[in-house]
């Protein structure tokens, strides 16, 4: 995939902001008429902090000139317009950000600022050239203190500050590292000081997050502004993922052909999961948790369903400390029992090695001067805020002097609350245990333009860079970097947990820069394949409940639709022989639990119309439709970098229209009906992509068979509770049942006459060319399960032998027995078959889980390496 140049976009894109923009002032109105002529003429900058965009005479730098020339041209109701294009793509791409607590709920929307940080090109070399040097110095640091250990032995590192901290993992001294690389990727975090020279506030040395999101922001960024982007001559992106790429397939211990590389997350809670769901996708990894590896005679495998498979390098997501219950934290759930001494082995690799979160401590800025000298023989180029590490007694003395104007600090990661800290009590504390405290200067952060309710603020802002090493003992630095952005404008401190926003960073440069692209032509001859990697278990449970979820939202608005429709508010009694069944099977799936026993309901319409309204809209509601959208919506989350952008837009959307009903005080059924309208064609948009985007892999089977399960089911218990009903032969019901399906049109085909119960329950129950009918799902799932992968001489197991007397029984039915006396329906043999089918299919369900989702380590025949691997672990 090559970084997003747009060029071909370009002209499309921009004729189609500019007709938008005609059609808003009128034909041939000129939008800058409306707006101040010039765009900073209410922007300030702040005082006593630097400012990226203007000098102190108020002149733009030579290096945001360019930018702000076409901005201007645009003007604000364009800029503006642009600005809500960005938040649109933002919120289309599911970009988001974990935030617990959030009111609007866990998973918020990226905060994207459209307009770029801009960083002039000298300026940016000589970044490069101190950051480099930082992660190498960093790397050097590492590398003794878990090896050789002559800086503690020579005084250049007190041991408190290394074996004093929990960062500093014991069972890792003494491993083995692949070319003593323990940084594969580092990140700093960058200020300026009022007089324009860059600082690092914290080196990122554990997980250096935030790369994935510089690369969403610059997708967006440079769709939005297309024509600054290609005229400024911006930096790509792709040449470092490029690089990651190659170094992590050399870490490999087998060949960088047959290396396997996964992305280690601790799952979905995560704060920054999105961002390791599309970095995953883009660099081609799969995304795995703790429970989808094993280790086995000191190697690590992902399992499959295919078997086990050989994994050579682990790109981690997860704290250090919680990836081997048996080693480091024991009682971590996010790692893998004998990772640690797999590694030690050296047949697996971890980036960044167990450990790296040593340096993150800020503590360590104080020595890295000396250290600098000490171990590359130069000064340090890019210096750190000045720090103070209490466990010294000359730095601790200055600390306890100026209390007042310096930001104390746990040393160490800790749970120490130091805010809410009164002075003398932090005194003494410090004082007590100087080793878990430091101090730090005051940083005033420079000031950057922002887009802010309609026109340019200058806004607090830090940039955050990211290297990663080269294979050949230095680093690379991405061209840009993940710039924050202070929600206020005296903000002190940048937390996207705290309602920071970001932007994207150019280096812009005087000549075009060349186009890279993560996907590389070879000469030699390929090796087809016809399907993708197999899947692990864990996937496959998420895909499986993928399909029931989007089935069970279908069936429930289906129902809820026909029940709205048939609902008279003038006579609730009269409608009930018709509703009965409908809402006894929303009862039965758990959509309108108790509702059978609350009878006063059918005497109070308005009573009766707002439970049907929950049923749709309650968040709170058990089985509600809004609660099964948010499952599909969490779902769509697990299995991210498997699905499409336009499969997660369509759930989106659903969850979006759900969450955002008619005000309940005007709200009348008709609305409700209209959501729901909308709401099946989004279910219909999914499914129709799953069923025409998705190779007929693991991944769409198990959806599939999940959708036909859930579709059957409720099949099932809609025809049993239809003809338990005193009023089944009523045509007005069969019509109700014939819609609910969606086979009012083939019965019309079939049949120029009134509903009959034969003819509906054969076209429902037993047709099986009618893909809503309960056969046609039996023997769908009859073919998957042909598809599965087995044990050796394993012909399919429980859940083949339950689907095979489902279909027996059906395949004997005949609906023409209940041509008879309807009272005789529910004790007839199609009764019993259908109420026989209804038992069976949970089994089933239960059945498919215990073979296929247990997440143990099962070996599976399969084809290539999971096939030997299996034949290995099972001698």
């Amino acid at each position: 995939m090559s970084d997003a140049d747009n060029t071909r976009r370009d002209r499309d894109q921009k004729q189609m902001f500019q007709s938008q923009s005609q059609s808003t002032t009128g034909e041939g109105g000129d939008a800058k008429k409306a707006v101040p002529a010039n765009l900073l003429s209410g922007y300030k900058r702040s005082a006593g902090a630097f400012d990226e965009l203007l000098a102190a005479d108020g002149a733009i730098f030579p290096h945001y000139a360019k930018l702000f020339g076409e901005l201007e041209e645009f003007g604000a109701i364009e800029l503006a317009r642009r600005a809500d294009a960005c938040q649109r793509f933002v919120h289309e791409h599911g970009i988001t950000y974990n935030v617990y607590g959030d009111p609007r709920g866990r998973e918020r929307p990226w905060q994207l600022d459209p307009i770029p940080l801009v960083i002039a090109p000298e300026e940016w070399r000589t970044l490069e050239t101190g950051l480099i040097q930082r992660a190498t110095l960093l790397n050097k640091i590492l590398a003794d203190c878990y090896g050789a250990q002559d800086l503690i032995r020579s005084r250049w590192l007190s041991p408190a500050l290394v074996f004093g901290q929990p960062d500093f993992l014991r069972p890792c001294h003494g491993i083995k590292i692949p070319g003593d690389t323990f940084l594969h990727f580092y990140a700093a975090d960058l200020s300026r000081s009022p007089d324009g020279r860059w600082w690092v506030v914290s080196d990122r040395t554990q997980i250096p997050t935030g790369a994935g999101y510089a690369l969403a922001n610059r997708l967006v960024t440079s769709r939005i502004l297309p024509e600054p982007f290609r005229d400024n001559h911006v930096h790509r992106l792709a040449g470092f993922f490029l690089a990651a790429q190659n170094a992590l397939a050399q870490l490999a211990p087998r060949s960088a052909e047959k290396a396997r590389v996964v992305m280690l997350t601790p799952g979905p809670h995560n704060e920054t999961y999105f961002e390791q769901a599309y970095l995953a996708r883009y660099l081609g990894y799969m995304l795995v948790e703790g429970q989808d590896l094993t280790v086995r005679d000191n190697h690590v495998f992902l399992k499959t369903l295919s078997g086990l498979e050989r994994v050579d390098v682990i790109l981690r997501r997860v704290d250090d400390d919680f990836c081997d219950p048996l080693e480091l934290i024991n009682h971590s759930i996010l790692g893998v029992p004998g990772l640690v001494e797999a590694v030690r082995a050296g047949n697996v690799v971890m980036a960044n090695a167990l450990g790296s979160g040593l340096v993150q401590s800020p503590a360590f800025m104080a020595f890295l001067p000396e250290l600098c000298e000490h171990l590359c023989g130069e000064k340090l180029k890019l210096p750190s805020v000045a720090t103070w590490w209490c466990g010294q007694k000359v730095a601790r003395e200055h600390v306890l002097k100026n209390l007042d104007r310096l930001v104390v600090k746990p040393a160490f990661r800790t749970h120490l609350k130091i805010a809410e800290t009164k002075r003398e009590e932090l005194k003494r504390r410090i004082e007590f245990d100087p080793d878990l405290f430091v101090a730090q200067e005051r940083v005033e952060l420079s000031t950057a333009p922002s887009w802010t309710k309609n026109s340019l603020v200058a806004q607090p802002v830090s940039l955050r860079v990211f290297l990663v090493a080269d294979g050949h003992g230095g680093y690379r630095v991405m061209p840009g970097g993940l710039a924050r952005v202070a929600p206020d404008s005296g903000g002190k401190f940048i937390s996207m947990q705290r309602g920071g926003s970001s932007k994207d960073t150019w280096i812009p440069s005087a000549t075009p820069v060349a186009e890279l692209s993560l996907l590389h032509a070879t000469s030699q001859s390929v090796e087809l394949r016809r399907t993708g990697n197999n899947l692990p278990s864990r996937l496959a449970d998420n895909f499986f409940w993928l399909g029931r979820y989007s089935e069970r939202a279908d069936a429930t608005a289906r129902l809820l639709r026909s029940a709205l429709l048939r609902f008279n508010p003038e006579r609730t009694g009269g409608s009930r022989p018709l509703l009965a069944p409908l809402l006894q099977t929303l009862e039965i799936r758990g959509q309108l639990p108790g509702i059978s026993d609350r009878p006063e309901l059918w005497a109070n319409a308005e009573a009766f119309e707002a439970k049907l309204l929950a049923a749709i809209f309650d968040p709170a509601s058990a089985g509600s439709l809004r609660q099964t959208a948010e499952q599909l919506q969490r779902l769509a989350m697990l299995v991210r970098d498997r699905t499409s952008n336009d499969m997660w837009r369509v759930l989106s959307q659903i969850d979006d229209r759900l969450a955002t009903p008619p005000p309940r005080q005007v709200m009348l059924a008709g609305d409700a009906v209209g959501v729901l309208n909308q709401t099946l064609l989004g279910l219909a948009a999914f499914h129709g992509l799953a069923r025409e985007n998705m190779t007929r892999a693991q991944a769409w089977r198990f959806l599939d068979m999940g959708l036909r399960l859930e579709r059957a089911m409720y099949l099932c218990t809609l025809l049993d509770a239809t003809l338990r009903s005193p009023d089944a032969e009523n045509p007005s019901l069969l019509e109700a049942v014939l819609e609910v399906v969606d086979s009012s049109i083939t019965f019309r085909s079939r049949y120029n006459l009134l509903p009959t119960v034969p003819a509906v329950f054969d076209l429902v129950l037993l047709d099986d060319k009618n893909p809503r009918s309960v056969l046609f799902q039996i023997k769908q799932l009859v073919k998957h399960f042909e598809r599965l992968p087995k044990e050796r001489g394993d012909s399919g197991g429980a859940g083949k032998t339950v689907l095979e007397n489902c279909l027996s029984r059906l395949e004997r039915a005949d609906a023409r027995e209940l041509a008879g006396a309807a009272a005789d329906w529910k004790q007839s043999a199609l009764a019993k078959i259908i109420q026989e089918t209804l038992r069976a299919l949970p089994q089933l369900s239960d059945a498919i889980a215990a073979s296929y989702f247990a997440h143990s380590a099962i070996s599976r025949t399969g084809r290539g390496e999971g096939e030997n691997v299996g034949e290995f672990f099972r001698a």
